[in-house]
């Protein structure tokens, strides 16, 4: 381990250190900057370079740019696939989105078991379309119960 660095100079050197070897997360904290920047573009750049790694985090992040359609043309089927990929490596949020999708697309049970995985990663707003579905009778006692166990 290195020592915490003592300038803001040296913390930005460390950074781009990290960034040039390819470290996701500092790839992913690099293109968040750039996205509030509004340069989508250069989010996308550094977030697609994290997600080559696997990165869980960048592929949610690349979900985002393809719904909304910024730095990149709007594409439902590559959205979906980060979507599934970042849910399939364990992103709460990526997999709460599928369920959401799933719902849009007339798939409510499909859409339930989205949400309970993402309440039993500790999804608060999974926890909260479960308690929806359960009051418009599309989950059972059993598996809202289940679920509100497993959130942690």
């Amino acid at each position: 381990r290195h020592p915490a660095p003592k300038t803001v100079e040296e913390a930005d050197k460390n950074s781009l250190r990290r960034v040039e070897s390819n470290d996701p997360v500092s790839l992913n904290e690099v293109g968040v900057d750039r996205y509030a920047e509004g340069d989508y573009a250069s989010a996308f750049k550094y977030w697609a370079k994290a997600a080559e790694s696997g990165d869980a985090e960048a592929h949610h992040l690349l979900s985002i740019l393809y719904h909304d359609g910024k730095g990149v043309e709007k594409d439902r089927k590559k959205e979906v696939y980060h979507l599934e990929t970042a849910a399939i490596a364990g992103h709460p949020y990526a997999r709460h989105n599928l369920g959401c999708k799933d719902q849009l697309d007339g798939r409510i049970e499909r859409a339930v078991e989205h949400w309970i995985i993402a309440a039993n990663l500790g999804l608060d707003n999974a926890i909260q379309r479960l308690k929806r579905s359960f009051q418009r009778g599309e989950v059972s006692k059993e598996d809202f119960a289940a679920a509100l166990r497993a959130h942690h």
